[in-house]
């Protein structure tokens, strides 16, 4: 007896790494969310980085980056392009923080180094998916001509 649905195709070493690579930085940035949050309701820093307390440049950045970090997280989970899109937000926006406004947000080295990591494993990860994708192209269309 047949099945009445359509095989689904497996997926390749590289393909299910990526996807992998993709939830690990799904849960980092979740865990982003959660520590900026934290720091604007007052349950980190003792309360001294409630939002009501903060400067304006924190306050925007901090809310903008509680909201964000959430979303990326979940667009990154499910492996959507737009989870990728706006990890790039998020990530720029803390590269801008620290390290074009260090005298407002303070110097912090490794998120930049982090955000800078997971940016060059994600184009590793896009251009060996590429390869990959380019060599099933060519196997799939063969004419041998006499």
């Amino acid at each position: 007896m047949e099945s009445d649905s359509p095989t689904t195709p497996t997926r390749s070493l590289t393909e299910l790494l990526f996807v992998g690579f993709l939830r690990l930085v799904a849960l980092v940035c979740f865990w982003f969310g959660l520590q900026y949050w934290s720091m604007l309701v007052g349950y980190s820093f003792d309360g001294r980085a409630r939002f009501d307390l903060l400067a304006l440049p924190w306050r925007a950045a901090a809310s903008g980056l509680a909201v964000v970090f959430p979303v990326v997280s979940l667009g990154l989970w499910m492996t959507a392009s737009w989870g990728a899109v706006l990890w790039v937000i998020a990530a720029g926006t803390q590269l801008l923080m620290y390290q074009v406004w260090p005298e407002i947000f303070g110097h912090n080295v490794l998120i930049p180094l982090m955000h800078g990591l997971v940016a060059s494993l994600y184009i590793v990860f896009r251009l060996a998916l590429y390869l990959d994708n380019r060599r099933k192209m060519e196997e799939r269309v063969r004419v041998d001509l006499p």
